[in-house]
């Protein structure tokens, strides 16, 4: 009875959710804009309800994911991840404002992440200015009341005071830390209503809240208190002064650092799939039917894995801008930089799946000789049948341990794509422009140093949760690893 209501409440919500959309839509001057990412994210959050809806229905597959979130550090970096999701989904949503509808005129593109951040969004300046600072970084000639020129440091338009004011700094933090508290104790009720209402029983949720659970909650509210002080200092400290600095066009750094999460994102995950069929089914069949086969599959990964990388992704990715300059359909702006995007995930998808089929290949040699699948041969089982029920499940721990990893990688590797040219479109905002614009500035006098630690900083932070959940899933999955604990 306690799931039905709790399913009850989730249509209601849902429906609730849609009908706001519609009567926004009616009502709002805007049209909402898909991208193509936009519907294969969209289509993935689809996918990934599913397929959690049939972990919880299986007990062994849900005891796995609850060891991988027993972990402190598991559940830290999984609250961390949900939180770059978070900002990637909203960052997703697009949509432009109707100027006139009669002739069709439309704004530039925005999305909810866009109204979320307009304050930081805003606040441009002529040129780059330090973080915290009252003043641009360069000195320019300034035209003073009198009508004499004078050559200093012209202030800032978002600046609040003549000089920086330590003190005003340090105010503006406590009351971040102050809203970041508040936020946690409105989310720490919001949860325990919930709990109470509709998803776990009332035992259970005592069992939580005197701290008889296996799960570590004091280190999953921790971090939901990091996150949550960081957003209040950013709110409060972002009026009156760029936390990051600006860019050469004047741009917040730290907007720009918001806005990539959702390129590095979307890069990260959709290569990843895209490489997960290639090598789960040209792996498995290398390893179980060997012979030509085997030959064919090790000679197709041999050779790909001789070419250098760098070159075969530059190559590819020249072809396709040549073919979308070509092209009679006429792209905007923002679409065409969404193409190159999408474009470039395939192509990282179809170029790095090697390792992971050589691994599978391996652990299949090892799997069809065990006596349980000789014995359902010997019984006249089919192979599709053989590599459904045995094969695959048994190396699904080696999947999701390297699906994770290459998450990171791809990261990476968007990184080092836009730093050489052959990334993300010049247009997009994503780390690897940001460290590729950096780079010059690098050599200057004074040095522009801050455009740099943000994009790393940010990238890091993504890479190293994703390290450390891989690592709690490894611990999980693996059979060997619980065996000998």
């Amino acid at each position: 009875m306690i799931i039905n209501n709790s399913n009850k409440q989730l249509l209601f919500l849902f429906l609730t959710l849609i009908f706001c959309l519609i009567i926004s839509y009616a009502w709002l001057p805007i049209k909402i804009i898909i991208l193509w990412t936009d519907g294969f994210l969209f289509l993935l959050l689809l996918l990934l309800t599913i397929a959690i809806k049939q972990i919880w229905k299986k007990p062994h597959l849900r005891k796995n994911w609850q060891q991988v979130f027993k972990h402190r550090l598991g559940m830290s970096s999984a609250i961390i991840l949900l939180t770059y999701a978070s900002i990637g989904i909203l960052d997703s949503l697009h949509f432009r404002f109707i100027e006139n509808q009669a002739q069709q005129n439309y704004s530039a593109l925005y999305s909810v992440l866009d109204l979320a951040l307009l304050p930081l969004k805003e606040q441009t300046e002529k040129t780059y200015s330090a973080p915290f600072a009252t003043h641009l970084y360069s000195k320019e000639n300034i035209e003073l009341e009198n009508g004499q020129t004078q050559r200093d440091y012209p202030r800032l338009h978002s600046a609040k005071t003549q000089d920086r004011d330590n003190t005003d700094i340090i105010f503006k933090m406590l009351q971040g830390i102050l809203l970041g508290l508040l936020a946690t104790g409105i989310a720490l009720l919001l949860l325990c209503y919930l709990l109470f209402h509709s998803f776990f029983r009332i035992s259970q949720l005592r069992d939580i809240l005197k701290g008889n659970t296996t799960l570590p909650w004091n280190s999953a509210l921790f971090t939901l208190m990091l996150i949550f002080i960081s957003i209040g200092m950013i709110i409060t400290l972002s009026n009156g002064y760029h936390i990051f600095g600006t860019d050469k066009v004047g741009q917040d750094v730290l907007y720009l650092s918001i806005k990539s999460i959702r390129t590095g994102l979307l890069i990260g995950t959709l290569a990843t799939l895209i490489l997960l069929p290639i090598a789960l089914l040209l792996g498995i069949m290398a390893g179980y039917f060997r012979g030509w086969v085997d030959d064919i599959i090790q000679y197709l990964y041999t050779t790909l894995n001789s070419i250098p990388g760098v070159l075969l992704i530059t190559a590819a990715v020249l072809m396709v801008e040549v073919q979308l300059n070509n092209s009679t359909i006429h792209y905007s702006t923002e679409e065409r930089a969404d193409l190159r995007l999408l474009f470039l995930c395939i192509i990282l998808g179809t170029t790095s799946w090697t390792g992971l089929c050589r691994l599978l290949r391996a652990e299949t040699l090892k799997l069809r000789e065990m006596e349980y699948i000789q014995a359902a041969r010997a019984f006249g089982v089919h192979s599709l049948t053989l590599m459904h029920r045995h094969i695959v499940p048994n190396v699904m721990h080696l999947v999701l341990i390297s699906l994770v990893l290459d998450f990171s990688s791809l990261v990476l590797a968007e990184a080092v794509l836009s730093y050489i040219g052959v990334g993300v479109d010049p247009t997009m905002h994503s780390w690897g422009n940001m460290i590729n614009g950096a780079r010059l500035e690098m050599a200057r006098e004074p040095v522009v140093w801050w455009t740099l630690v943000a994009a790393f900083s940010f990238m890091f932070t993504l890479v190293l949760a994703v390290n450390i959940f891989a690592d709690s899933i490894r611990d999980a999955f693996d059979p060997r690893f619980n065996s000998n604990s």
